[in-house]
């Protein structure tokens, strides 16, 4: 095929894209397996950047992958293989101590938020350490693979918390679910408050700010040994909504924000099987910015590592049907959830648990039978 000429100092970003249910009955090499999961496909849809300025966009069928490498200036051909390489590589498992999570198929992370002011259920498990754990209890019995507790709210204009206020409100759920063996991320941007959590029983630290807000995260985590989750936000600051330039290509600088956090991590000693991504839908982005992340969430597979999706009860969803309240979003909270599966998210965020494991239930089921089918 004849590509465009694209010059050497470009940014080139690869999606899997043409997604097939088997590659049985294709001619060999005519269809590539992202990870370790149920999803094939058959075309890289190639973007190169320059700047602000997209300069080409492109299908290429996977059978044709070779010949459009050979094609590029050495550097970008080296960037294309790495991100298909990247693509297709295995996603280890996780291993928590007695527990080890597993990523050929789906999962679901529960919210369990203790919070006066959190956007959805901020206030519900306030000074009840155990009817919050009450309640992750619950979440695990649903099926949740992790629970994710969080004392801090992260919505826009949300009000400070002191790190001692916020130790206070995640260590007592963390201990009741970490004693009966129920796995458990924290949802936090403070070291100490890391410290804590980790003290207390958590696995993983799940952090919205990717490790940048606090100068002492990177370290923590790396002694830790830890797994962590590195969310994009547009700002490292108190606010991770502020966004005063916008983007360009949204997809495009959150995967090199991404790409840069992942790099940081393994610099100072976290292994990048330890690593997961969050693009951070709604996080000082747009409603065309998360349109934009969700249509090309199979673009962040690139990344190499397991890719986790958080669009339970978001904004987006309210803006798309007649601004129902974060109450009054199933529906749509159930239906991205979904479509981030079908894009290859190794793992969805949730609120509600019990509607989100049946929906990747199906998923999961029509998967298998598509496989299958000869």
């Amino acid at each position: 095929m004849t590509l465009p000429t694209i010059p050497a100092d470009a940014r080139l970003y690869l999606k899997p894209t043409w997604f097939v249910p088997t590659p049985i009955g294709l001619p060999d090499g005519g269809a590539a397996r992202m990870g370790n999961g149920l999803i094939w496909f058959q075309g890289y849809e190639l973007t190169a950047l320059r700047g602000r300025d997209r300069i080409a966009r492109v299908v290429v069928p996977v059978a044709d992958f070779a010949d459009m490498v050979a094609a590029l200036p050495d550097p970008l051909a080296q960037r294309a293989l790495q991100l298909a390489a990247n693509i297709s590589l295995t996603r280890e498992p996780l291993v928590l101590g007695d527990r080890t999570i597993r990523f050929a198929a789906p999962l679901v992370m529960a919210i369990l938020n203790v919070t006066p002011d959190s956007f959805s259920d901020g206030g519900r498990h306030m000074d009840d350490p155990q009817g919050a754990a009450d309640s992750g209890f619950a979440m695990a019995t649903a099926g949740a693979a992790l629970i994710d507790v969080g004392g801090e709210s992260t919505r826009p204009r949300a009000e400070k918390v002191w790190e001692g206020d916020e130790i206070k409100r995640v260590v007592p759920v963390i201990e009741r679910l970490a004693a009966a063996g129920v796995p458990v991320s924290i949802d936090t941007r403070r070291a100490a408050v890391m410290e804590a959590a980790l003290g207390a029983g958590a696995k993983i630290v799940n952090d919205v700010s990717a490790l940048a807000h606090d100068p002492r995260s990177m370290e923590v985590v790396a002694a830790a040994g830890c797994p962590v989750i590195l969310m994009h936000a547009p700002s490292a600051g108190d606010d991770p909504h502020d966004n005063p330039t916008g983007y360009g290509d949204v997809v495009a600088d959150v995967f090199d924000h991404l790409e840069a956090r992942i790099a940081a991590c393994i610099d100072v000693g976290i292994a990048r099987e330890k690593i997961m991504v969050d693009p951070g839908l709604g996080f000082g982005k747009s409603l065309a910015d998360n349109l934009a992340l969700v249509n090309g969430l199979a673009t962040f597979q690139a990344l190499g590592v397991p890719l986790l999706f958080a669009g339970s009860r978001k904004r987006l969803i309210g803006a798309l049907s007649n601004e129902a309240p974060a109450a009054d979003r199933l529906g749509g909270s159930v239906a991205l959830a979904f479509r981030a599966a079908q894009l290859g998210a190794q793992m969805v965020r949730v609120h509600d648990v019990k509607e989100s494991v049946q929906a990747l239930h199906l998923w999961r089921g029509l998967a298998d039978a598509g496989l299958s089918s000869v």
